[in-house]
Parts: structure tokens; C-alpha cells; sequence
């Protein structure tokens, strides 16, 4: 099994900021991250992961998120840590990809192997509005870009050869200018020469990480990824999907198991289930609804849902087609797929959603989360999980005391890192390069 840390906020609910067993320390204190990924490396997890947003969101007035610039904090985080991944997000819309091909080089190099890159592509009207050159994007056009892009950052990692670097002191030579190649990319969206001005980086590039579920967002995974992250609300939705990917990947000419599928999971732990409960009533009593609201509003690309009474059943006529939306397609699926199938009143639906954003979300005892993670991966649901914990630090201090044990215990997950790299945890191969 593996297992990733998604260090967001003070925790994964809405509302964990405001809870008394958050973290006191500001969101701009490198030491908190520091802090949760060292918890992270004690407990033998494959990889920590840090979102991005490029612009601010709507709720700040009520709503934390991460507010240092990922790579830069993931290169501070390399520092204080020895084995564990370094994952964060950058996108292929309002990024160029030399600058980000450089970044991610240097990190893989500051930590001696444990880059990963999550890519995405970018459809928030904030960010739309801070990058004016772009401006927004349709779903159609963000994945053909990021198709070139992808042929761009992959060239320019390969553009210099394993054994370039000579470092002769003596005999005056620091590289074979022979084993170091321009790409000459000219495309629609990125003409780029190269080559990269650095060596090739342990990992010979950053892991591939992908989040998108759409369909035009598992076609892309299933030519790029190496690790994905997926939300589900439920185990059969994770089942569906986790199998239908891995068919794509074959499909592609690659091994589906060089692709890890890692499903968001955000467990309220309590040595009771009643406990449990009890502890996810009050991170949801902390919460706004009416912030819910407006988040619901974003994640649908500003549809209006002003309208509707917080404890009236939904129907999917309460929402807009998500094929039809250029925002996060796969989500937008997810939220309305739960509301067919269960009919929920808006209030219940935004205290779903305000603990972790439509991924996953249990309540239980160690032993009742430990089944649960044990069950999906059994049943082809999952290869790990994307550990999303509501509360930071305390659940997951509980999660790597009470759960990992019984993990481990049951032959499910590693006593010890065995590797050094990412690579090596998520049992990936090292790309060649060129000869």
C-alpha cells in the first residue's frame, strides 16, 4: 500500500483552522510544513503532496488554504527530511515550460531524488485574471497544450545525457558539449530551443503525478502518469474508475502497474465510532454553510445556487450539465453523481463536501479505518491512498499511532523505506535518457 500526505491548510475540513487541535503555528511558517512531513518520514509514507491555486481565493475572508508557493517550500522541506517524496503542483497553463523544467530539475537535485510534479491544468477565473497574456481557457484547449507541453519538459529533461558532466579538474573539461542537445521544439504554443542549463537530475526527471478524472483527463494520465490522485465518494466510483484507467494505460503500450492510483481519504479517527462522529459534528458546526455555497458556486464555474433552501432534497436539475462546464469536470461528475443517488439537502451536501472537498471521508475507530483501507485496496479500488487528514496535526498523529500499526501489522504496508528516491518507493524504473 502506499500512502501520500496532502498537507493542506490546518487540515483537510474547511473549518480545521478554527478547530483548538490544529496547529498554532501561521500557514506562512515553513516549520509547519516541515513539521507534518517529518510526522510523514517518521511513519515510513511514500510522499507528501502540496496544492497550488494561482490566484486568491473568494472565502479568504473565512477560509485558509496553502499559502506558500509549493516548489519553493518543497526545496526548504528537502532539507529537513532524508527519504520521503517531495510532490507539488505546477500548472501547464500559466507556466512556461523551461522555467518549470529548471525548477523541478533543481529540486529532484536539492533532494537527491524525491521530486514528483503534479500536473494540472488550470481553469479558475482568478488565475485567468493574474496571467492576462493566456487568459481563461477552455477544458479542449488546457489538455492540447498540456500535450506539447509535456513534449517540451520531457526534452528538455532529457536534453542532457547521464554522462555529460565530466568535472575534470585536470584536464580542464566540466561537460562533453557533445552529450548535451538543443530539443529545437517548435509547436503551436512553445517554441523552445534548449537545451536545459543543468545536468539531468537523479531521478532522470520528477515522478508524474495527474489528477484529472475527466475523460479527456484519463486519456492524459494514461499516457503520462505515474502516480495519480482521484477523488471518489464512494468505494464503487473508485472501483470504476480504478479499473477503467488501468485498462487505458494498457492500452497506451504501458505497464498499469508502473501507474499508482491514489484515491483521496480523509478519516475522522476516535477510538469509537460514536467518538468519531462526535469529533466531525464539530468540525462541521465550525463550518459556514454559506461559504460551502459559494465554493459549490466556483467548483461549478460560477453557476449561481443562491436559490436554493439549505434543507430542501436536491436534484440534479439543481445543477448544470458538468459536460457542458469548462471548470473541474470530473468533481463537478462526482457531486452530482451523489446527489442522484442520494438526494441530499443542500446543508448536507456542503458538510460532505466541507470535510474534504468530495474525496472520500470516514469516521471510525483505527481498526474500523484500517478495514476500510484494507477493503479498497483488496477489491481493486485503490494502490494506496491520497491521505487527506480533516484535522493537522492531530489526526494524523492518530493516524500514524493507531492505523499504521495494524497496516503493518497485517502485511500491508512498509516497516522501512527500502529505496531513495520516490521513484523507488512507487516501484518505478528510472527513465533512460538518451545514449
Amino acid at each position: 500500500m502506499h500512502i501520500n500526505l496532502f498537507i493542506q491548510s490546518r487540515g483537510h475540513h474547511e473549518a480545521a483552522w478554527r478547530h483548538p487541535k490544529s496547529s498554532p503555528l501561521a500557514l506562512t511558517d515553513i516549520r509547519y510544513t516541515v513539521e507534518q512531513t517529518q510526522k510523514a518520514e517518521a511513519g515510513q509514507f511514500d510522499s507528501i503532496f502540496l496544492a497550488d491555486v494561482l490566484g486568491l481565493w473568494n472565502d479568504v475572508e473565512s477560509t485558509p488554504f496553502n499559502w506558500l508557493e509549493p516548489i519553493t517550500s518543497l526545496a526548504a522541506v528537502a532539507m529537513a527530511t532524508q527519504r520521503i517524496g517531495l510532490i507539488a503542483t505546477c500548472s501547464t497553463t500559466y507556466t512556461e515550460p523551461y522555467n518549470l523544467a529548471r525548477q523541478f530539475a533543481s529540486l529532484d537535485h536539492i533532494s537527491r531524488g524525491r521530486a514528483g510534479w503534479n500536473i494540472v491544468t488550470t481553469w479558475s477565473p482568478q488565475a485567468a485574471t493574474n496571467f492576462g497574456h493566456i487568459g481563461q481557457v477552455s477544458h479542449a484547449d488546457r489538455y492540447e497544450r498540456a500535450e506539447e507541453f509535456m513534449t517540451v519538459v520531457k526534452g528538455l529533461w532529457d536534453s542532457w545525457a547521464d554522462d555529460a558532466v565530466l568535472d575534470d579538474r585536470v584536464g580542464g573539461r566540466y561537460a562533453d558539449r557533445t552529450r548535451v542537445r538543443a530539443i529545437d521544439h517548435k509547436g503551436p504554443h512553445f517554441p523552445v530551443l534548449g537545451p536545459l542549463n543543468m545536468p539531468r537530475s537523479p531521478q532522470g526527471r520528477p515522478v508524474f503525478v495527474q489528477a484529472g478524472s475527466s475523460d479527456t483527463g484519463k486519456k492524459f494520465a494514461a499516457r503520462h502518469a505515474e502516480a495519480v490522485f482521484t477523488a471518489h465518494l464512494e468505494k464503487e466510483a473508485a472501483r470504476a474508475f480504478y479499473s477503467d484507467l488501468k485498462a487505458l494505460v494498457a492500452a497506451e503500450g504501458r505497464d498499469p502497474r508502473h501507474v499508482v492510483i491514489l484515491p483521496g481519504f480523509s478519516p475522522t479517527i476516535a477510538s469509537t465510532v460514536a467518538e468519531a462522529e462526535r469529533y466531525a459534528t464539530e468540525l462541521n458546526e465550525l463550518a459556514d454553510p454559506e461559504v460551502g455555497r459559494t465554493r459549490l458556486s466556483q467548483r461549478f464555474g460560477g453557476y449561481d445556487f443562491s436559490h436554493l433552501a439549505l434543507d430542501t432534497p436536491l436534484s440534479v436539475d439543481d445543477f448544470p450539465d458538468p459536460s457542458k462546464n469548462e471548470a473541474s469536470r470530473s468533481r463537478m461528475e462526482a457531486v452530482v453523481a451523489l446527489v442522484r443517488k442520494e438526494r441530499p439537502t443542500l446543508r448536507q451536501l456542503l458538510a460532505k463536501l466541507a470535510g474534504a472537498r468530495g474525496h472520500f471521508t470516514a469516521a471510525g475507530s483505527p481498526e474500523m479505518i484500517a478495514d476500510l483501507m484494507q477493503d479498497w485496496i483488496e477489491t481493486g479500488a485503490a494502490d494506496g491512498f491520497n491521505l487527506m487528514p480533516p484535522v493537522l496535526p492531530h489526526q494524523l498523529d492518530l493516524f500514524i499511532s493507531e492505523v499504521v500499526p495494524l497496516l503493518r501489522k497485517r502485511g500491508l504496508f512498509r516497516e522501512a523505506y527500502e529505496g531513495e528516491t520516490l521513484r523507488s518507493h512507487f516501484g518505478l524504473s528510472r527513465p533512460a535518457g538518451w545514449i
